[in-house]
């Protein structure tokens, strides 16, 4: 079932709507499309940081940063002293 919604837009969300214009849609399919985009960066943040925690957690993937890190180290060379 379509939905009305009736919003009062600020300067830069009448700039974002002005740059959606620009590519031939309409007021009702810009909105739509903003929201789309907007639910699908949502998504993929969210995916992000499920993994992010998933592997922060593990402790076979720690342990393997941990060696990388030594490695890293030694190849690197030594900070200037203050």
């Amino acid at each position: 079932m379509a939905r009305a919604l009736h919003v009062r837009l600020d300067a830069d969300s009448e700039a974002a709507l002005t740059v959606l214009r620009a590519e031939g849609m309409n007021d009702s399919q810009a909105v739509r499309r903003a929201l789309s985009e907007a639910r699908a960066q949502r998504r993929r943040r969210s995916s992000l940081r499920q993994e992010a925690s998933r592997l922060a957690s593990d402790p076979a993937d720690r342990g393997e940063l941990a060696r990388l890190r030594e490695e890293l180290d030694e190849l690197s060379p030594p900070w200037p002293a203050e």
